[in-house]
């Protein structure tokens, strides 16, 4: 997608609020405005629980400037010398650069001619099949890796870079390997980081005071986005712009602490579950990194509002029945995208066999902006609040925008809703029992090791 002038661009994100007349009222949004203000103040000031994880707030124009130049030319060189690029991280080490990339570039994005090597992701499960298949695809081809990972022993990633870096070793020798693996990991400590420096790989920075799901605007999103081909320049600029347009207290014109502010006045009314809508399928990894964003950052102390994500027209012929007349706990967020690049007109069929030639030389775009249109009508009509967040389109200065849009929103909706959204403690339970299952030499998982064991023999 042309990204010509982008940086010149100011055009913010507006809320539509015509979908959820009757379910929030002006009046309830002047009742909630002390709790948004006094969270987007703690926010801003840092007084709040999780305060040593707000590096993000200010990112978008405080950040390193000569480590991102590294990441320019690391970017270039990977860009020059590999047919393929294999990102290896899990959560937010990869969810934040895959969604960057589809979204400007497209889901397709590794099959369409263009000037980047394919871009795959590993490391974010446990699939040997999906490792498989990856190394299939990597064979006969020049190949480097990026392996994202804070402490590097997180156990998804750490065995895919155990797989890949063999196989550059295998491929390239111990030294030519060292010339195709890039490492984004802690500035100063940390097994990966004490493994990188022994073996000279080129390390990037994972920021101490940003957590995993705010981090694409760090080295963590912006390699593999600028190995992508896409203007990084302009996605922080919207970023930045973002962080003006939106760090004023004024609920009336603020669209994004109306949208915080709805979604809690919606959860306090029983719905307890948020579905982020959009209508191209280009919009599903950046749907993901969403879910992980508000999933992780609200849903603790028993509280939070459940985030789910759909992808319409396609998903209207399989949840759409749900929606319409389900369990009326849910309210959506729908992503509308103004401006398309793209124009396929229908054709005209003389036969008419499917009876649709009243389509006959509509574009698509209109076509698919009318089911939009007619969702949120059903929708509403059967009992489902809808938020419209109109963006202008799929250009990297908007995704800055929108990320930045999303973070800051979260942070004053964790707040007041009463918990941290900066941790994540609930993660590492199932860590634990996996571990414990698969006989990690750790004297602290040898009661837990008998419980589940104990546990796994009851019929």
């Amino acid at each position: 997608m042309p990204e010509t002038g982008e940086t010149e661009r100011k055009m913010s994100i507006k809320l539509n609020e015509k979908f959820t007349k009757g379910f929030v009222s002006e009046c309830d949004i002047k009742a909630i405005t002390p709790e948004i203000e006094k969270a987007l103040e703690t926010v801003k000031s840092g007084t709040g629980e999780g305060s040593d994880f707000l590096g993000w707030l200010t990112r978008p124009e405080d950040y390193d400037r000569e480590e991102y130049a590294r990441v320019k030319a690391a970017a270039e060189k990977i860009r020059n010398t590999c047919d393929v690029f294999i990102v290896i991280g899990i959560g937010g080490s990869y969810l934040g650069a895959r969604s960057a990339i589809e979204f400007v570039k497209g889901n397709k994005y590794n099959t369409l001619r263009g000037d980047a090597p394919e871009i795959y992701f590993s490391g974010n499960d446990i699939s040997a099949t999906s490792v498989a298949e990856l190394l299939e695809i990597c064979e006969g081809k020049d190949v480097c890796i990026n392996v994202v990972s804070k402490s590097g022993t997180t156990t998804e990633p750490a065995v895919a870079f155990r797989i890949f870096r063999g196989l550059l070793e295998k491929k390239y020798g111990v030294e030519g390997a060292r010339e195709r693996i890039f490492v984004t990991t802690d500035k100063c400590r940390g097994k990966l980081k004490e493994f990188s420096d022994k073996n000279g790989y080129e390390t990037f920075v994972v920021p101490d005071d940003i957590g995993g799901r705010y981090s694409v605007l760090t080295p963590v999103g912006l390699l593999p986005i600028a190995v992508a081909g896409i203007d990084t320049d302009a996605m922080l600029k919207g970023a930045a712009d973002a962080m003006k347009t939106y760090g004023a207290a004024d609920i009336a014109s603020n669209s994004c602490l109306r949208y915080a502010a709805i979604r809690n006045i919606l959860y306090r009314g029983g719905k307890t579950m948020e579905i982020l809508a959009a209508y191209e399928p280009s919009m599903q990894m950046f749907c993901e990194w969403w879910k992980q964003l508000y999933g992780e950052s609200e849903g603790k102390d028993t509280k939070g509002i459940f985030p789910a994500s759909v992808i319409f027209s396609t998903d209207l012929h399989s949840l759409g029945q749900y929606i319409q007349q389900g369990l009326r706990n849910l309210f959506e967020t729908v992503i509308d995208i103004k401006n398309s690049n793209d124009k396929i007109a229908v054709p005209d069929d003389p036969e008419n066999v499917d009876g649709l030639n009243f389509l006959s030389g509509k574009e698509l775009n209109e076509i698919n902006h009318s089911a939009m249109t007619a969702t949120l009508y059903a929708h509403f009509d059967g009992g489902v609040p809808n938020m419209v967040l109109e963006i202008p389109d799929r250009s990297a200065y908007t995704y800055g925008e929108l990320v930045y849009f999303f973070e800051l929103a979260c942070g004053v909706s964790g707040y007041t809703l009463g918990v941290n959204p900066f941790n994540q403690p609930g993660v590492e339970a199932y860590k634990k029992n996996m571990f414990a299952l698969l006989g990690k030499p750790d004297p602290s998982l040898d009661e837990l090791k008998a419980k589940l064991a104990e546990r796994m023999s009851e019929k």
